[in-house]
């Protein structure tokens, strides 16, 4: 009996010790198992760490479980002062689809003023280096508010123009906004004139939902009343995402299906921590939630 009992003693350690390895293992596997989604980064959420070490940055951004990445560094022909082609390649060596840019060249104080022959030189050279770089997408960051209808007139004949050359190469072109476009010009909101005045087949809107929200109107409502037009979405918070509580994320994302949105592309302006920590925390954020699809592609 006693034997017997040391026996079955030494089996239930040794079942112990297995089944302890086993949860150990498992452990193991749950931490490194990340989910993937098709999740796109504005590089301008670590402005001050691509300065600091580009390659680094970039190589953290793969490792965080990115996608790819919207350019916000383009000047002359460059992207953070590198050749287009190496601007490429170093993304895509890190892991990561180049997907799209943040530049625009702003017409004159005075519209009309333009000088057009100036203007179509910088896009052509401009066109040239994101096709260059492997870019799907241009996008218009901002825009001068502009003073009246007519000005604002020539902003969306400007636009459209910009988005038949960028068709012609291959690429698409867009406008991002921020809140001013949800204030009035002569008794016409400015977003809804941008929409109703630009084509479709020339011109997205990269929504930003954080500033739609900050101008006061609700995102899901632009989905229904212009359908389609939201090619890119920037899902933003105040600081990361789903901090603040501003943002109804899971009601953007329950209606998305009509905006036409194909890409997800995070940007984190202002931090609680450090940007890598807040760039980290976005993109588990949109990763963990179940009401966010793996790709909208």
């Amino acid at each position: 009996m006693k034997k017997f009992s040391n026996l079955f003693i030494m089996a239930l350690v040794g079942s112990l010790f297995v089944l302890s390895g086993c949860t150990q293992g498992q452990k193991k596997e749950v931490e490194e198992v990340k989910v993937k989604k098709d999740i796109y980064l504005q590089l301008y959420s670590l402005r001050d760490d691509i300065k600091a070490d580009y390659k680094a940055t970039i190589d953290s951004v793969a490792k965080f479980g990115y996608t790819g990445v919207e350019a916000a560094g383009y000047n002359d022909g460059q992207f953070y002062g590198m050749a287009p082609a190496d601007f490429k390649k170093s993304i895509e060596d890190a892991g990561l689809e180049v997907l799209s840019s943040h530049t625009s060249r702003p017409l004159a104080d005075k519209p009309a003023d333009t000088n057009w022959d100036e203007v179509w030189a910088w896009w052509d050279t401009a066109i040239q280096a994101h096709k260059d770089a492997g870019m799907k997408y241009i996008v218009a960051p901002w825009m001068p508010t502009p003073k009246t209808i007519a000005d604002l007139k020539a902003y969306c004949d400007y636009y459209n123009q910009i988005g038949e050359k960028c068709n012609a190469a291959g690429l698409r072109f867009g406008y991002h906004n921020h809140n001013f476009e949800f204030t009035e010009i002569e008794g016409q909101l400015m977003y809804d004139y941008m929409l109703n005045n630009t084509d479709p087949s020339k011109v997205f809107f990269q929504m930003d939902v954080y500033w739609v929200g900050e101008g006061g109107k609700d995102p899901v409502a632009y989905f229904n009343n212009f359908p389609g037009r939201f090619e890119q979405l920037h899902i933003k918070d105040e600081t990361e995402l789903g901090r603040s509580g501003k943002v109804n994320f899971e009601n953007i994302f329950n209606n998305i299906d009509k905006s036409g949105a194909k890409y997800l592309i995070v940007e984190v302006e202002k931090y609680t921590g450090t940007p890598f920590a807040g760039v980290r925390e976005s993109y588990d954020y949109l990763a963990n939630a179940a009401f966010v699809k793996d790709s909208y592609k």
